[in-house]
């Protein structure tokens, strides 16, 4: 464990782009604190905040220089690793035949690579949960292993919570404990002045570490991490009970409270789009005019549309009360047996963006105060 000033979060940037990635951090635009392209702290949203509460977000300044003094930006860091929109191969025809060429972006050979800074703990479990969907067991997908395994991730331990937290709950955060090459706890002291503490996770952050002036961090500046970490425990806007979540959820298909949650729901889809683990996509095929040159695109979807859940024989989930519970299900329920966590990190993203401000925590306690006694399988 070591400490760095503002200059050595400067060199910090400085190290990582003279070695070849390209810089993603957080960055004021358009009113909303978003990750883009950044090149120097200059670029970060220094003394700036976000105030998040069920169907309602904006930033205001505060009192002191911090840097990341945030919660979580209404992107996820999954744009990056799973892109919204990613041409798989174009088909250009060659005589009686077609000339096949595949893409990722500037080519699989050549994949972007990032540098991913400021990731918080709950998004740093988000992304672990990509990893399993994506780039583990028998079928992995190229374009996301290539990106994820060419990143290099500068995580931030909170010291903040917002009014739409709940990583507690979840187990998630506030503390940053995986995938990460370096993480960064910044503590502002009371005379204004602040530092950052800086532990590495990998031997690539041990490589980066070497090549930025630090020194050595003292048991108060661990004691400052640690009182700054209990300080976001105390903040968390949300609480999610947990407790037998799967079971409770699996018991009360017919609960009343899912059509309570659907006459509020617009079936908009802002919440799967800012979810930093939903994963599901389409396949879109264009040709041109001539149907000489064809082009195959993944694009994210969502299991709130109406044509998401359409097959041969009809629609298996036509009415909003359906596809707002598959989507809650799966987060909750179905995700623990198709990979052994919830999948739901508790960033409260979901909350925030939701136009009409429905609060998972609060649906799940409400079927939770309610629960019927026996399961249904009708998923009409």
């Amino acid at each position: 464990m070591d400490t760095l000033d503002p200059g050595g979060l400067q060199k910090l940037l400085d190290v990582l782009s003279k070695r070849g990635y390209s810089l993603i951090g957080p960055t004021v635009r358009d009113g909303t604190i978003v990750y883009d392209a950044i090149t120097t702290i200059k670029d970060l949203p220094r003394g700036w905040t976000d105030v998040q509460e069920p169907g309602m977000y904006k930033i205001k300044k505060r009192t002191d220089e911090a840097f990341f003094a945030f919660t979580v930006s209404p992107f996820s860091w999954k744009r990056f690793l799973f892109p919204p929109r990613q041409q798989l191969f174009t088909a250009t025809k060659a005589g009686k035949s077609f000339q096949i060429e595949t893409k990722n972006g500037p080519g699989l050979d050549t994949p972007a690579r990032y540098a991913l800074v400021g990731v918080r703990s709950c998004e740093l479990q988000a992304i672990a949960i990509q990893d399993k969907v994506f780039a583990q067991g028998e079928y992995s997908d190229p374009i996301y292993r290539s990106l994820r395994e060419r990143a290099f991730i500068v995580a931030v331990n909170c010291v903040q919570a917002g009014g739409t937290c709940f990583c507690v709950s979840m187990g998630t955060g506030p503390r940053a404990n995986c995938a990460y090459d370096l993480v960064l706890t910044e503590i502002l002291l009371h005379d204004g002045s602040h530092y950052f503490i800086v532990e590495s996770g990998s031997a690539a952050g041990n490589d980066v570490l070497e090549d930025i002036p630090h020194i050595s961090a003292q048991d108060i500046d661990r004691r400052r991490l640690d009182e700054g970490i209990e300080h976001a425990k105390g903040q968390m806007g949300r609480t999610l009970d947990t407790t037998d979540i799967k079971q409770v959820l699996m018991n009360n298909f017919e609960h009343q409270e899912w059509d309570s949650v659907a006459k509020r729901c617009l079936a908009c889809a802002n919440c799967t789009l800012v979810c930093p683990t939903c994963f599901c996509s389409t396949v879109e095929d264009t040709t041109d005019l001539t149907g000489y040159h064809a082009e195959r695109w993944r694009r994210w979807d969502s299991c709130f549309t109406m044509d998401f859940a359409k097959v041969a024989g009809g629609n298996i989930r036509p009415s909003t009360r359906a596809r707002y519970r598959q989507w809650m299900m799966h987060k909750l329920s179905y995700w623990f047996d198709q990979f052994g966590t919830a999948g739901c990190v508790g960033c409260g993203r979901c909350i925030t963006w939701c136009p009409v401000g429905i609060d998972i925590t609060a649906e799940a306690q409400a079927i939770r105060e309610g629960s019927l006694t026996t399961a249904s399988t009708d998923a009409t």
